[in-house]
């Protein structure tokens, strides 16, 4: 693939977005973009006393390096510091240029779709219930070692669909055009396989 395919993978968090976007990067040959981490990164810098916009603006590969990224901490820091309008339009550019790069793109994050790549040819819609969803965050810190009760996830969890479909700016929403995957019952490998059907669709 020698031209720009983008495919847009939209979802809230736990959803198995990000599981599912590099499973179908590494299928395709396609390079690939956590957006979700350059708001964590943002985040991780506020919480270190840095202003969010001055943090955005002044954004480097090695910030995205950080070890603490995937922390809940940082996750809550992310959330608040999407919902400012001069830190998202501070990385819209880098997130365009990326998705339109020669070869092709899988980009997943909560706008990509809407707002990032309107133009993307595939967008795909991954969720799954918030108790679906709080459980896999909660066994995936478990599995870490860190203590927290079931029941704090899942208030996390929805306090942060909260913030993120209700923020001003590019609110988490399916665009128009998305196909959703509901990964509530799926194995991650059907799930893998249900969005390679529709992007093997979209490409044919």
């Amino acid at each position: 693939m020698t031209t720009s395919f983008t495919i847009a993978i939209d979802g809230p968090a736990a959803a198995g977005k990000g599981t599912i976007s590099k499973a179908i990067a590494a299928e395709l040959g396609l390079a690939h973009l956590d957006t979700g981490l350059l708001y964590r990164a943002v985040g991780a810098r506020t919480l270190e006393g840095v202003a969010p916009i001055e943090a955005a603006l002044s954004l480097s590969a090695a910030d995205l390096e950080r070890p603490d990224l995937r922390g809940p901490e940082v996750a809550q820091a992310a959330s608040k510091v999407a919902v400012i309008a001069e830190v998202r339009a501070a990385l819209v550019d880098f997130q365009r240029a990326f998705a339109r790069r020669a070869g092709g793109a899988v980009l997943d994050g909560r706008d990509i779709g809407t707002v990032i790549c309107p133009e993307a040819e595939v967008k795909l819609f991954i969720t799954a219930s918030a108790e679906v969803r709080a459980r896999r965050r909660f066994l995936e810190q478990e599995a870490k070692g860190q203590a927290i009760a079931l029941e704090e996830v899942l208030a996390d969890v929805k306090a942060r669909d909260e913030r993120d479909m209700n923020r001003a700016e590019a609110p988490l929403r399916a665009a128009e055009d998305a196909v959703l995957i509901d990964t509530s019952e799926l194995e991650i490998d059907e799930a893998v396989a249900s969005a390679l059907r529709v992007i093997d669709a979209r490409r044919r």
